[in-house]
């Protein structure tokens, strides 16, 4: 059972809060590289419950505090140029590291711009997303290298990268990652479509080395057996779902420590996904998709997501506020929820109707959901160390290993391996 107080641990990552601290030691998401392409690449940001302000110069990308520290503008309305931001209201201009560079409205000579500097974070681009290190710049920590994740390692024609948001705590939105259960009730649907028109939609494919459509399997065998274990990157789950004595069904995704998890998109594809506070009662998830086969349908890709989650903002066309979309009829005759076909939809219902922060005190788990207690288990000690001024866990590994197939019930451990072993050295860049 969790109490009140670790409940609010976990949760909350304002500013000087525990978990937050926490957090900012790893690079976050902040926006997708295609939000950045436009005539006047400024954006206003909230990150962490902090208000910021990202853009791109010639040369790279810059993350700064949103109010300029002369009087308070907002320099999301700022003048961008080749080098940097100018505020509106009197002209300062600041540089990617936050510093003041001029301050036109002073007196001939002035030194006051010497003086001042805003916050300010590193940004670097990886996988169609701009990430930003918001940790202590005291000169005593720097950022961390990236993993060797497959999403970072694929040439970009192997990967996609989308965004959505969600209305609640950045907590429940991952663990719905950790909760391989819920698939074969929450994403059911009571037909099975044509599976060669399955691209970019999951849970409508086949899995690997079968023909069987995956949304047969999750309907009708739904009580999988769940193993989950510690790694050296966060944990990996394995979900088994028996077919016949002969041959059984394995899902093998992966937590990504501190916030995110990779699953198999279908036999070909992955899905890496973050889940970023925006502040304590909502979030943003960011989607990788990695592509072991042929290079990525962007366009294809991008269009199938608008429709639910449209630019600018990102924001779901379902909310509560519509009752995520939900239709009797619908869930009387075609999916479970009644909710539509776009899982995401699905999900934003599951995470979203437990409130803006979950009340974890008044759970009642079973043995289903021996991931989320593990994933507790890991975030709870990491916590406890950072506070304590140890090292939070270093995430560094290739892979992982993600896998969704049917095989041999005998020998589905060599089976999975193997899978990712032949994929790898079939790829035309993984191998």
């Amino acid at each position: 059972m969790i109490s009140r107080e670790q409940n609010e641990l976990m949760t909350r990552i304002g500013a000087g809060t525990p978990a937050g601290k926490l957090l900012r030691r790893y690079w976050q998401p902040v926006a997708l590289v295609d939000e950045m392409k436009g005539e006047r690449p400024v954006k206003a940001v909230r990150l962490f419950g902090e208000n910021l302000v990202l853009y791109r110069t010639a040369t790279s990308y810059s993350l700064i505090q949103r109010h300029c520290p002369h009087r308070g503008a907002d320099l999301a309305y700022g003048r961008i140029e080749p080098d940097g931001l100018r505020c509106s209201f009197h002209g300062w201009k600041f540089d990617g590291a936050g510093k003041c560079v001029e301050t036109p409205a002073e007196p001939e000579g002035s030194r006051l711009c010497e003086h001042i500097k805003t916050v300010s974070y590193p940004v670097v681009e990886k996988s169609g997303i701009l990430f930003a290190w918001l940790g202590e710049s005291n000169g005593k920590e720097q950022a961390p290298a990236f993993p060797h994740f497959d999403c970072f390692v694929a040439p970009d024609a192997y990967t996609f990268a989308f965004k959505g948001y969600w209305d609640c705590n950045w907590l429940q939105a991952l663990e719905v990652g950790i909760d391989p259960a819920h698939a074969s009730w929450l994403h059911k649907y009571f037909e099975d479509e044509d599976t060669a028109g399955s691209y970019g939609k999951q849970f409508r494919g086949v899995p690997a080395d079968s023909d069987l459509p995956i949304s047969k399997v999750l309907r009708e065998y739904d009580r999988p057996e769940i193993r989950v274990e510690r790694t050296d990157y966060g944990m990996r789950l394995q979900t088994l779902r028996r077919i016949s004595d002969a041959q059984t069904h394995v899902r093998v995704t992966n937590i990504l420590f501190p916030q995110a998890f990779v699953i198999p998109m279908n036999a070909e594809m992955t899905i890496t996904q973050f889940h970023v506070p925006v502040d304590d009662t909502g979030c943003y998830w960011y989607s990788i998709f990695t592509s072991f086969g042929a290079p990525v349908d962007k366009e294809t890709m991008r269009n199938q997501r608008l429709k639910t989650y449209p630019a600018p903002d990102y924001k779901p066309i379902f909310s509560r506020s519509n009752s995520w979309g939900f239709n009797a009829e619908e869930q009387r005759s075609q999916t479970f929820t009644g909710m539509g076909f776009d899982i995401n939809i699905h999900d934003q219902f599951a995470c979203e109707s437990q409130g803006v922060i979950a009340d974890r005190t008044k759970e009642n788990l079973g043995s289903s959901d021996k991931g989320i207690v593990l994933y507790r288990r890991l975030l709870m000690d990491a916590i406890r160390k950072n506070e304590a001024g140890e090292q939070p866990p270093v995430v560094d590994a290739m892979g992982p290993p993600t896998i969704d197939g049917i095989g041999p019930s005998t020998k589905i451990d060599e089976y999975w391996k193997s899978a990712d072993e032949k994929r790898r050295k079939q790829s035309q860049w993984a191998a």
